[in-house]
């Protein structure tokens, strides 16, 4: 049989960031991946040809010094991390159609081909640099693969492009006393011929293109700032010995790890292609009419909105339709933890927790912007027991057993015009909306206030006193009726978020796989299946136990693999230099600052200010007035209404533009911001924060 094409039908590629194949998967990657997938499945249940790719990101010197360190080959260690990954990503329920390895011939095939139309556009030039050299493992150093002392403070044992003591920043050859992190031998200057990709002559285009409305506001503006600075050309070429892959006519040279990871997304979608007889051209000629879009955190926005749409264009390939950055996670308002315990890896949740509690509370927490989120496990737990088990679940608890037991397991007829069912009906559109748009916080909310009304409806009419009385059989049938059918529109709008439980609830209601048109109808005279328990609450137990198998005692090794925990370990060229931390201070020292969640009442532009925004702010007791540094990252209408959080009792201070009243607080470092603090829902101005 033919199957019919919607009018409307889109056709979608959609792509997250590539783990690295050099440690496990945590609840950090997890933001990620849970934000795509449910705007991917949320598409798929729109009738759209909507694909989810990714891959293991396997290249680079971490990998083979640990394939090495293993005593086996990288090709047995890439294998081994790609089932876990897999398994983690199983887990979760995240839906790829394909999950495949950049070590790929396809990969191969596709960097290769990139990298020689953009050699013929003149693209690519030879030069030759120099660099750290280990004689003994007789290999070049990455940045991070050498250690020494700071020529800054003179702290030890600090790394070849930051000190972790002083935050400074410097060349490895600033280094005092250099050793190779690999070996502990004494590094060597030595020169070495390096391909460069000569990002400035595609400047034109990309300062159009980021312009263009491909990424979200704070990423254009953060592009700025490399505008600003100069578009350095990029080392796309590493020396033997390297695992990954040899650059045409270029013996012992290999491609960058970052040359060849985006190109994954290319390779993984052609195996699909192959395996499913899609046309892989459709999705990527320069005149496509499909759409592409990478969900990606926002470390790694430097390699996608410059370094990868220019690869794409000047080799003859289509740009993203869009690049969707996200900010970080922290747990309990702070760092991922191994020591509290707080460094959590998908598989030790697993063990303790429902994967779906997990995406709902991120799906609650998330926006379309790049702020990071916090989650709070107190919070987590109260919030999945009152939402799911307690606003939506408990409907179909109340009222299914009535069904059972009295009708049969059928539906009676819906009334016309049932004001409850016709309100949850109308608002598909708008929750479509929002998901649409990645506002998944508000979509939420939106369907809560739904649960909210429906539970508010069956409290209202009492099924469990009317069955106790004789004569109102009818009665107790429409009730019951109404709210099952409540109960399947809140589990449509929640199946992109919940895919397992909707199963469970189709199954029940036995009815065919929810779309997102079957908002458009309801169920009468339909018979269901016996109801049975289809979530439990969140016992804080589970929670203690999954911290207490997290927590780790962290005891410096003297030869450190470099990033071995992180996404994108060596390769994060401009990657974020972790800030050094505060020296440590008491209660009372704290006690002495007074911050206040304040509202942004009114932002405008400060004439002849390069960098600053006047915000008035109402701080409960009244208005005070701030300067902020945050001009490249808002636009002062878009600030207007926000809660925020300020220093109130920080001495007022005189500038040219005027008196400032106090100072807001923003978050920044080199992998982005400033970002603007902000409050949980239900803080109100004046409170102070504690």
């Amino acid at each position: 049989m033919t199957r019919k094409t919607p009018a409307a039908q889109r056709k979608i590629l959609v792509t997250s960031a590539l783990p690295y194949a050099n440690g496990s998967i945590h609840l950090g990657h997890l933001v990620e991946y849970i934000q795509t997938d449910i705007w991917v499945r949320f598409q798929k249940m729109r009738g759209h040809e909507c694909w989810y790719v990714c891959a293991d990101d396997t290249h680079g010197t971490p990998i083979m010094l640990r394939a090495e360190k293993e005593g086996i080959r990288p090709e047995q260690l890439i294998d081994r991390v790609w089932h876990e990954h897999k398994r983690d990503f199983d887990g979760f329920l995240i839906g790829f159609d394909n999950y495949y390895s950049t070590n790929s011939p396809e990969n191969r095939e596709f960097a290769s081909r990139i990298y020689l139309k953009l050699r013929e556009a003149g693209l690519i030039e030879r030069r030759s640099i120099e660099q750290f050299y280990d004689p003994e493992k007789a290999m070049f150093l990455p940045d991070r693969f050498i250690k020494g002392t700071c020529p800054k403070c003179g702290a030890k044992d600090q790394y070849g492009d930051s000190c972790e003591a002083c935050g400074a920043t410097y060349a490895p050859t600033d280094l005092i006393d250099p050793y190779s992190a690999v070996s502990g031998a004494k590094p060597v200057r030595k020169a070495s011929e390096h391909y460069f990709f000569t990002l400035g002559k595609c400047e034109a285009f990309l300062k159009d293109w980021t312009r263009s409305g491909r990424l979200q506001a704070e990423a254009a503006n953060k592009m700025d700032e490399w505008f600003s600075a100069g578009l350095a050309d990029w080392d796309i070429s590493r020396d033997a010995p390297y695992f990954g892959f040899e650059i045409p006519e270029a013996p012992g040279k290999y491609f960058y790890v970052w040359l060849d990871a985006p190109v994954g997304y290319m390779a993984s979608f052609k195996k699909l292609c192959d395996d499913k007889g899609l046309d892989f051209d459709e999705y990527w000629k320069p005149d496509s009419t499909a759409e592409l879009y990478h969900f990606i955190g926002k470390d790694i926005l430097y390699f996608h909105a410059l370094f990868w749409p220019a690869m794409l264009a000047f080799s003859g390939h289509r740009t993203p339709s869009a690049v969707f950055a996200h900010g970080f996670l922290t747990v309990n308002g702070q760092k991922m933890s191994k020591s509290r315990g707080t460094f959590i890896t998908a598989e030790s949740y697993l063990k303790h927790l429902n994967p779906e509690w997990l995406r709902y509370y991120y799906a609650a927490k998330l926006s379309n912007t790049m702020e990071d989120i916090d989650l709070n496990l107190e919070d987590f737990t109260a919030r999945v027991n009152a939402d799911l088990i307690g606003k939506f679940i408990n409907i179909a608890s109340r009222s299914a057993g009535f069904i059972a037991k009295r009708f049969g397991g059928q539906l009676g007829q819906v009334p016309a015009g049932q004001e409850l069912l016709a309100r949850m009906q109308q608002a598909a559109g708008d929750i479509a909306g929002l998901y649409e748009s990645r506002e998944y916080g508000r979509a939420l909310r939106e369907v809560m206030a739904l649960a909210d009304l429906a539970n508010q409806y069956v409290d209202s009419h009492k099924p469990w006193e009317i069955a106790k009385q004789a004569g109102r059989e009818a009665e107790l049938h429409e009730v019951c009726t109404v709210a099952i059918n409540a109960f399947r529109l809140l589990a449509l709008y929640l199946k992109p978020v919940l895919p397992k439980l909707a199963e469970n609830v189709e199954r029940f209601l036995d009815i065919a796989p929810l779309k997102w048109s079957d908002a458009g109808h309801l169920l009468s005279g339909h018979t269901i299946r016996e109801y049975k328990h289809l979530m439990t609450r969140i016992d804080p137990k589970q929670i203690e136990a999954m911290i207490e198998e997290n927590k780790q005692t962290l005891v410096p090794a003297p030869t450190p693999e470099p990033h071995s925990q992180q996404r994108h370990a060596e390769h994060q060229q401009q990657s974020a230099k972790t800030e050094a931390e505060s020296p440590v201070i008491n209660i009372d020292d704290f006690g002495k600052v007074d911050l206040r969640i304040a509202k942004i009442v009114n932002a405008e532009q400060v004439e002849g200010a390069e960098k600053l925004l006047k915000l008035t702010l109402d701080i409960g007791s009244g208005t005070r007035t701030v300067f902020a540094g945050i001009k490249s990252a808002y636009k002062p209408e878009d600030l207007i209404g926000r809660l925020t959080v300020m220093v109130a009792n920080l001495a007022p201070r005189k500038m040219k533009f005027g008196v400032s009243e106090g100072m807001v607080l923003a978050a920044s470092d080199e992998r982005g911001g400033p970002f603007l603090l902000a409050p949980d829902s239900g803080a109100q101005p004046g409170m102070r924060v504690k």
